[in-house]
């Protein structure tokens, strides 16, 4: 371990010029699954390349989380939430091409963690 911090790492690539200095991190692909789903070589897949096509878009922070075997739930930075408004149309045909029946915008947008949120609500019995 040579010490470094991810906002030192972020500094020594940018003055090395290096294109990858502001890439956003990203978690594994298991943690786009609910809790409990049958995690497949095809449905990493999906989120993948549903996730890949967001970026090719120009959106930088992204999640698709997969509910089930066809749903995706699309997360996005709130300022993000018009553009992505805005290529509706062409999200839901290239979704449905990976292999989504039905394709959601989370309305609270990008947040780490998200997934965790239904277990804390049974936790506290509201749902």
């Amino acid at each position: 371990m040579h010490g470094l911090y991810k906002n030192e790492i972020r500094e020594l690539s940018k003055e090395l010029k290096l294109n990858t200095w502001n890439k956003p991190s990203y978690a594994c692909l298991a943690s786009r699954f609910v809790y409990g789903e049958n995690i497949t070589k095809e449905k990493l897949k999906m989120v993948e390349k549903a996730e890949q096509y967001l970026i090719d878009l120009g959106f930088k922070q992204v999640r698709v989380r997969i509910h089930g075997a066809n749903i995706a739930r699309i997360e996005i930075e709130e300022k993000d939430i018009q553009k992505i408004i805005e290529e509706r149309n062409n999200i839901v045909d290239k979704f449905r091409k990976i292999g989504f029946a039905y394709i959601t915008l989370d309305m609270q947008g990008y947040r780490t963690g998200s997934m965790n949120e239904t277990i804390n609500l049974e936790r506290d019995n509201k749902i």
